[in-house]
């Protein structure tokens, strides 16, 4: 090897400086908001676009294929697997201030020093020690490379990582899984009990027929004349859309329609007058 080709490998663009600093900050970032945002969504939703930042980096250093899977592979699967799980079983902001394992957090701690040790050690090594390069690295191909590493070095890894991926699919389906701790009623008891509270026992009736609009939101009247509740949707009681059929209102309504009828009966008296 040259020693242009040295100074070359050793030596970091302008481009890939301003690269490095911008997205490694929002990388950064992001990890940081992973552990402190108090619900799981987005704490997921920020290792996503860490993740995503990752990818970028892979594709920079001339990784292409690994760029590529971990924009699909653990972006778009895992973190949305991740995602579905906390959705599924449901963790709250209150579910995670609860500690249900006795000194978890101290073993967290623990971990997480252990976890900055390894790294800090192996960023130590890739400063200190010599590399050949991504030219050499990739000369047979980026994925024959990463399949040479994954199978050959980093074996043990490798197999430790995919043990622990079942085991957190395993975990997710015990934890929403939900024992029935009493026999499910028949269609019958469910009927004798809603005789039992005095609940509405048949469908509920239609709403009021009007030809001229649409009738979803004006309830039905009972034979006497009133209006019945039962025949509205609750989502438009809520929000106040249901039209007034009060006595007061047909009365007015009434009125209206007389009133149109005659002005179109003198309109049509002019005409066969002119006529």
């Amino acid at each position: 090897m040259t020693a242009s080709t040295l100074a070359a490998a050793y030596t970091t663009s302008t481009g890939e400086a301003v690269q490095f600093w911008l997205l490694g900050t929002v990388a950064v970032i992001g990890a940081l908001s992973t552990v402190l945002m108090r619900k799981a969504v987005h704490s997921a939703l920020c290792l996503a676009g860490t993740m995503v930042i990752l990818a970028i980096f892979y594709l920079a250093n001339g990784a292409y294929f690994l760029g590529v899977v971990q924009i699909i592979v653990y972006t778009g699967a895992i973190m949305m697997l991740f995602l579905f799980v906390v959705m599924l079983v449901g963790v709250t902001a209150a579910d995670s201030l609860q500690e249900t394992i006795k000194g978890q957090r101290w073993l967290a701690l623990l971990c997480g020093l252990g976890f900055g040790a390894l790294l800090i050690a192996g960023i130590g090594r890739a400063s200190l020690d010599t590399f050949n390069g991504l030219g050499t690295a990739n000369a047979g191909g980026n994925v024959q490379g990463l399949a040479a590493l994954l199978f050959t070095k980093y074996v043990f890894a490798f197999e430790i990582t995919g043990a622990l991926l079942i085991t957190a699919a395993v975990g997710a389906m015990v934890l929403t899984h939900r024992e029935r701790t009493e026999r499910a009623r028949t269609q019958r008891e469910l009927a004798e009990q809603r005789v039992r509270e005095g609940k509405q026992l048949p469908p509920l009736p239609a709403p009021g027929v009007y030809a001229r609009h649409n009738a979803v939101d004006i309830p039905g009247l009972l034979p006497d004349g009133t209006p019945s509740e039962l025949t509205v949707n609750r989502t438009l009681r809520a929000r106040g859309q249901i039209r007034d059929v009060s006595e007061r209102a047909l009365e007015d309504l009434r009125a209206l329609e007389q009133r149109a009828d005659e002005r179109l009966g003198r309109g049509r008296d002019g005409e066969e007058a002119a006529k």
